[in-house]
């Protein structure tokens, strides 16, 4: 009878080392689907072209250029009312302005509109023209009283957010423009929280009264969109480190007040957690991913495409900047996928743009956050290289 017991308890810690039981599923994460045709170097007619570093392979008919350099680590971007972009830099705790005032598709300088911030990631206006900037442990309300350029108003909406470990705070205010929200990431690979509002997404109103968290269980979000269909917040969320290769995927989620993506103890909806999980950690009422990507492939940015200028198809669907982590064989990202929401393809997941990764294994670049130009061209920043990227096509 001890044999047997031995035996029992032996096979219980390893579906608990695996994840593995009946409720489970232990497929590895996705790869995504490689470009059929790759093309490099395309040029614009239009305006003007400066080529990337190294090639990037984008589908037929997509070209890209380097639209503003020399930055240090730029982050997050939105375009002002004015139709200009605008971006931060965590490094240098400024917001900067990239004007093309004469329309030729590349920055025409860089301008500090904000400084002396800390650690600015999040950046989004409001449509009064107000510019919130989400700082690692506050939000900040900038005004421009005098029209000079130049933020110099500052306000602070909310403080008292927890620092430390993943300090990057994405914000994006609702399509009603009544609610902010604002993503806050865990301290750690996986642990028990002490800050219930780390490892989710928060919701406040518009001057930062009656925050509550909107949905939690989501390690480390920094991509936040609005599905343009039907306006349910979606979440690309990098999920931990530290299990079994390829595992757990990387996921995007449709969020929604109350939800719960499961983590420490539930990863992807489908995988326990062998520190914190048990046999009932990935049961009902947990989010299930809409989608899976690479894992440690790190989802940065996120964005539907609305703009006219690619081509149809292109329509309404998801475009992830994967940030990208590891060298050589453990190397995961590095490049744009697509995820087609109609059509033939819905729901594969395509590459899109790649060639940040060379081919010794050693990455130059890193993508980083997505955002679509007033003229839909696609724009991309690379807190890697320090350059800001315009994505285009050619008709």
């Amino acid at each position: 009878m001890k044999k047997y017991k031995i035996i029992i308890f032996l096979l219980s810690a390893l579906i608990m080392l695996t994840g593995c039981t009946g409720n489970t599923r232990q497929e590895p994460a996705p790869t995504s689907v490689p470009l059929s045709n790759p093309q490099t170097g395309l040029t614009d007619p239009d305006t003007t072209v400066v080529p990337p570093l190294h090639p990037i392979s984008l589908p037929k008919g997509f070209g890209i250029t380097v639209f503003a350099e020399g930055l240090q680590g730029p982050r997050m971007m939105a375009f002002g009312p004015d139709q200009q972009l605008y971006v931060t830099e965590p490094a240098t705790g400024r917001v900067l302005l990239l004007p093309d005032r004469d329309r030729d598709g590349l920055s025409d300088g860089i301008e500090v509109v904000a400084e002396n911030l800390i650690e600015p990631s999040g950046i989004a206006f409001y449509q009064d023209g107000s510019l919130y900037i989400a700082e690692t442990t506050r939000i900040l309300r900038l005004g421009d009283s005098d029209g000079d350029g130049y933020f110099q108003d500052q306000e602070i909406i909310t403080a008292g957010i927890a620092a430390g470990g993943h300090t990057n705070r994405s914000i994006i205010f609702s399509p009603d423009w009544q609610n902010l929200y604002l993503s806050i990431g865990s301290s750690c690979n996986v642990c028990l929280e002490q800050d219930e509002r780390r490892g989710g997404v928060m919701r406040y109103n518009i001057d930062g009264s009656e925050g509550r968290i909107f949905s939690t269980g989501l390690r480390h979000v920094i991509g936040l969109a609005f599905n343009p269909n039907n306006d349910i917040l979606w979440a690309a969320v990098m999920e931990r480190d530290g299990l079994q290769e390829g595992l757990p995927p990387e996921t995007i989620y449709a969020i929604y007040i109350d939800a719960n993506g499961g983590w420490p103890y539930c990863h992807a909806g489908r995988i326990i957690d062998p520190e914190f999980g048990n046999n009932d950690s990935c049961g009902e009422g947990l989010l299930n991913p809409v989608f899976e990507l690479e894992a440690r492939s790190a989802p940065y940015g996120l964005e539907f495409y609305t703009g006219d200028q690619f081509p149809e198809n292109y329509d309404r669907d998801i475009l992830i900047a994967l940030h990208g982590t590891g060298e050589g064989a453990q190397a995961s990202g590095y490049k744009i996928v697509r995820i087609p929401l109609g059509g033939g393809e819905k729901g594969s997941v395509l590459d899109f743009a790649v060639g940040w990764l060379g081919d010794d294994g050693i990455p130059w670049g890193a993508p980083t956050d997505l955002i679509q130009g007033p003229g839909g061209d696609l724009f991309l920043s690379d807190d890697k290289l320090g350059v800001i990227y315009r994505i285009f096509y050619v008709q």
